[in-house]
């Protein structure tokens, strides 16, 4: 039902989502959302940190309280960590669902709670070096409507 991975290495999104809606055939709707590294602004690359020994338990603790606040077939969240370039896929949230509202509210939680909440230090590099990159009062916002 719940498939919450974090990886070190590039991912395909086409690839995850065929897979995931492959095996969820009985669901109405399901909902993804990609996050990849912006293109442009003079931005050479992404990196993300983590600690370990909280990241993918907090993912699955994560996963498991949207799964317990919607009717959902099935929710998948890939993440990357480390460098990354412009371009590259981040994070991916799928979520299957009988409804499409179910999906799109359950996907949209996750996303909000990743963003704001999460276990990852990010800084990205330009032609002047590396610089920290901090939440945004708008990432704020959008979980407290939670």
């Amino acid at each position: 039902m719940r498939d919450v991975r974090l990886l070190e290495t590039a991912f395909d999104p086409a690839l995850e989502i065929e897979r995931f809606t492959a095996g969820h055939p009985q669901s109405g709707g399901v909902v993804s959302f990609l996050g990849q590294v912006r293109e442009g602004g003079g931005v050479e690359a992404l990196e993300l940190r983590h600690y370990a020994p909280l990241t993918l338990p907090g993912m699955r603790q994560l996963a498991d309280s949207v799964l317990g606040r919607w009717a959902l077939d099935g929710l998948l969240i890939v993440h990357r960590v480390g460098t990354m370039a412009p371009r590259d896929p981040i994070v991916l949230v799928a979520a299957a669902a009988r409804h499409r509202r179910d999906a799109f509210a359950a996907a949209d939680f996750a996303m909000d709670h990743l963003k704001s909440e999460s276990w990852f230090w990010k800084r990205e590099k330009t032609a002047d070096g590396w610089r920290w990159i901090e939440p945004r009062e708008e990432d704020r916002r959008d979980l407290a409507r939670w």
